[in-house]
């Protein structure tokens, strides 16, 4: 079995930090505006909306250097998940759980440096460091 997903878009607010409760592991979430490939019928192109999560050294790199309108590439896996909103309805929620990030533009004030700014990010390696524009 294949669970396997690769997106590339822009995210529309800055990243959440946050940390479990639990054991204090970080968890950083955001949601990147993904254009579909081909043309609606007023010949411009819709956008998706899809929610992305990060864990760990991920998470903290995600939230230090990623701000709304960045550019990245995404890859991870597609989880969906089942709860009952504030009225006792069953709702679904669709979600990327991101193993990888790669910055594919430079911040506006030039946080990353050309070596890095397309550096790829991954849970494993260490790091020392409401209009999207489309």
């Amino acid at each position: 079995m294949l669970n396997q997903i690769v997106l590339i878009g822009r995210l529309t607010r800055d990243p959440e930090l946050r940390y479990t409760a639990e054991n204090g592991v970080p968890v950083t979430s955001f949601t990147l505006a993904v254009d579909r490939p081909f043309k609606n019928n007023q010949g411009g192109r819709d956008t998706d909306f899809i929610s992305v999560i990060a864990w760990r050294k991920l998470a903290e790199t995600v939230a230090q250097h990623l701000k709304k309108g960045r550019l990245v590439a995404v890859a991870g896996r597609l989880q969906v998940r089942s709860y009952d909103d504030n009225q006792g309805i069953r709702r679904k929620a669709s979600e990327v759980i991101a193993d990888q990030i790669r910055f594919l533009d430079y911040g506006k004030n030039g946080d990353n440096n050309p070596s890095s700014s397309e550096e790829e990010l991954s849970p494993e390696t260490e790091y020392s460091e409401e209009n999207v524009p489309f």
